[in-house]
């Protein structure tokens, strides 16, 4: 391949770090969320990615971001006070991987309207700044099994959220 074609080559992956590096410039935490779901999209193929802010007093989350707004509209919540999700990956900040139907089955209420929308896999970081949970970016794909590669972009992909998140007041 010579110099030109990989240039080339490099052009869709640029782009997409320049959205993000505008979005984190600019003063639009949504802004930010669509520029890292769109980042993330031709690695991880989500179909449905949502950022939410942690209420650490209530264990309860409400949706900042959604990528369908029509299924998932921001301002749409969930207490997680006692379940073992909430344990997991709002008060140990680890991040969950949920592989296949029988897994979102158990650990979401929503099970139902996740699969009507054809989605098998789930991966929900915690974002995470000065050892605090703030909130999570949640990756929704139509694949059932989630490898390492994907589990580690995701988390990346959280990382640059993060600014978005703690831009908030």
């Amino acid at each position: 391949m010579n110099s030109a074609m990989r240039v080339t080559s490099l052009f869709p992956a640029l782009e997409r770090v320049r959205a993000l590096a505008d979005a984190c410039a600019g003063e639009d935490p949504v802004a930010l969320f669509a520029a890292v779901d769109a980042g993330a999209r031709p690695v991880l193929g989500q179909t449905l990615c949502t950022v939410n802010r942690l209420d650490i007093e209530r264990l309860a989350l409400v949706r900042l971001y959604s990528s369908d707004p029509r299924s998932y509209p921001p301002g749409g919540g969930k207490d997680k006070r006692g379940t073992d999700w909430g344990r997991h990956v709002l008060l140990e900040r680890q991040v969950f991987v949920g592989e296949g139907i029988e897994a979102i089955r158990q650990s979401f209420d929503d099970h139902r309207a996740i699969e009507a929308l054809g989605l098998k896999s789930v991966i929900n970081v915690p974002l995470v700044a000065r050892g605090v949970c703030l909130g999570t970016m949640n990756f929704l794909m139509p694949t059932a099994e989630v490898g390492a590669d994907k589990i580690a972009f995701a988390r990346l992909s959280g990382l640059l959220a993060l600014p978005g998140i703690m831009a908030l007041p």
